[in-house]
């Protein structure tokens, strides 16, 4: 297929002569993006001076990952869904591949102890967000040809979870948990939603807790986690740190927070007050009130993701269906484990806020992953438009045919 073949392919953009998008959810994705913007340049200036003298070097870098990802959504719209569906194996292998280089030195960036990063230029490119959208992808092509052995199967069940967990060795081989358990956890709620028998999971299931818990148990620093959290301020200048400072962000923002830009503990009282914990000084700095709103966006949209996937099952777009919910369930984990770590709900883990933390990879993933479900939403309407009116001329037909008769 030629550029101009790709182009020419109908699409939300050029349909009818104008745009045909699901606007509600664009619109809050977008606000999210826009809160993001204020807030990594307001997290960001007291670090961003240190570092670099600019106040706002991260804030650019942010607004130029941003351009990056406007460009690769509306690029993304211009693909079917079919051709999705067509190379989902590819793009598992295209998972493997890059979990695989990021491990090796040279290629692979250490930063704190984790090599999560390829260096692309100046820029850092972190396969573990392609590797859970990838996941998606080839993950709802195998519920729709593999539909019966799921649901019957104990192969059909053990193949997924065998691919998943491949996929989750090399994450944590960085290490990267965060990303691990959001790609396990979709993976097993999309195996669910494809119809798989509660007598086939449960024994895999107790295999997988029981892995994960001994896995808890062979470092240390494992258990610490899980038990530090329970109670920061037992060790609060030591490995309890990152979450009091936090709380105390939470507590100093009470309803209307301290004003934007007014954050105290950005002033390197918070590690990592723009990326892992930009929430924290997000409701410092907008209070509960602002807290709750972004709140409230993030429901809105994975929500709104779910009903798309259920729109496109009762349209029999089964395949749509299952990446819509796979997509959903991506945002609703890394939102979930975000904010549970902030509020000390969740032992302390880095992870990104979707839209809104500092990240280009991260920002690019989740715009390709909200035109899929632009995309989606839309081939969904049109082909039940286009049913419509088949049936329209259909009985136009048919009474031409009456009449003529008569």
């Amino acid at each position: 297929m030629s550029i101009r073949d790709f182009i020419a392919q109908p699409s939300p953009w050029r349909h009818n002569n104008k745009v045909d998008i699901d606007f509600p959810m664009l619109t809050a994705c977008l606000l999210l993006m826009g809160i993001g913007l204020v807030m990594i340049a307001s997290a960001s200036s007291a670090v961003a001076y240190t570092n670099t003298g600019n106040t706002f070097h991260y804030f650019i870098r942010h607004m130029i990952y941003v351009s990056i990802a406007l460009v690769a959504g509306g690029v993304t719209l211009f693909v079917p869904m079919s051709l999705w569906q067509r190379y989902s194996g590819w793009l598992l292998v295209v998972a493997f591949v890059v979990l695989i280089l990021v491990l090796i030195p040279g290629i692979g960036r250490e930063v704190n102890g984790s090599r999560r990063w390829i260096g692309v230029g100046i820029f850092n490119i972190q396969p573990s967000e392609l590797a859970k959208l990838f996941m998606v992808i080839f993950l709802a092509g195998f519920l729709v040809r593999r539909k019966e052995e799921v649901k019957q199967r104990l192969r059909g069940l053990a193949k997924p979870l065998f691919l998943a967990g491949l996929l989750a060795g090399l994450l944590i081989k960085e290490p990267d948990y965060g990303a691990a358990v959001v790609m396990l956890g979709s993976v097993i709620i999309m195996l669910y939603l494809g119809g798989v028998s509660l007598v086939l999971s449960v024994p895999l299931l107790v295999i997988l807790l029981a892995g994960f818990m001994a896995f808890i148990g062979l470092e240390g620093y494992h258990m610490q986690r899980l038990s530090t959290f329970t109670d920061p301020w037992g060790d609060q200048y030591g490995a309890g740190y990152q979450l009091t400072q936090a709380l105390i962000a939470f507590g100093r923002g009470e309803w209307l927070g301290l004003g934007l830009g007014n954050s105290i503990q950005k002033q390197f009282f918070l590690p990592e007050a723009h990326t892992d914990f930009v929430f924290s000084v997000l409701a410092e700095e907008l209070g509960m009130l602002g807290a709750l709103t972004t709140l409230v966006l993030f429901m809105f949209v994975s929500v709104r993701a779910l009903y798309i996937g259920v729109w496109a099952e009762q349209a029999k777009q089964y395949y749509s269906a299952y990446v819509a919910y796979g997509l959903a369930l991506l945002w609703i984990a890394q939102v979930l484990i975000n904010l549970g770590v902030n509020t000390g709900l969740l032992p302390t883990k880095g992870l990104t806020l979707p839209f809104i933390s500092y990240g280009g990879s991260s920002l690019v993933v989740c715009c390709i992953s909200l035109a899929m479900l632009l995309r989606i939403e839309w081939e969904r309407r049109t082909q039940l438009l286009a049913a419509d009116s088949m049936s329209k001329a259909q009985i136009t037909a048919m009474a031409k045919g009456v009449r003529g008769a008569r």
